[in-house]
């Protein structure tokens, strides 16, 4: 019982990752290119580069779980915002899946010395790829918003209690 309460606590916490950058994507594809291009300093960067990479990291962490067959998603696999939605609504519906399996997962991160800084091996890293999937998604998110904000941009809601208004308490609403 307890175990299923936090699996299903978890897959909140993926449906919120994949409902937030959804929502933001939506949002982005109704502006001009010209706000795509800003950034701000100490963001990541550009608005479209930032969101690319929100989607191929996401869909790297997947690959770690060996759920592709295919290979990790470059540059051109992800050129507009209508591909990206496509590419991350398809994907997010493989974490629910990989959630309900972790047992059979035990996954090392092999050791990255040119990284900076330098990442050593992270045996059984099944969970860090959990964190570092919700971690991801929520920081760049946040950069992406504090970069459309900057230009007097009115962002989206965006926030857990977004998601569970808009996700959740109708569900919960109907069911009563």
């Amino acid at each position: 019982m307890a175990e299923e309460a936090a699996l299903d606590a978890l897959r909140d916490m993926f449906r919120y990752h994949a409902w937030a950058t959804l929502r933001l994507i939506d949002f982005c594809a109704g502006l001009p290119p010209e706000q795509l291009e800003g950034s701000v300093p100490g963001t990541r960067g550009p608005v479209l580069d930032t969101l690319r990479h929100i989607v191929r990291a996401d869909y790297g962490y997947k690959m770690r779980f060996k759920v592709h067959s295919k290979p990790e998603l470059e540059d051109e696999d992800v050129p507009s915002l209508e591909r990206m939605r496509a590419i991350f609504a398809g994907e997010s519906e493989i974490w629910l899946t990989l959630l309900g399996r972790l047992q059979e997962f035990d996954i090392t991160i092999p050791a990255n010395p040119q990284d900076d800084p330098p990442w050593p091996e992270a045996p059984h890293a099944r969970n860090l790829l959990l964190i570092q999937a919700i971690h991801h998604g929520n920081d760049h998110r946040t950069q992406i918003c504090t970069i459309l904000g900057s230009k007097g941009l009115e962002i989206p809601w965006m926030d857990a209690w977004g998601y569970w208004a808009s996700e959740r308490a109708p569900r919960s609403r109907a069911a009563h």
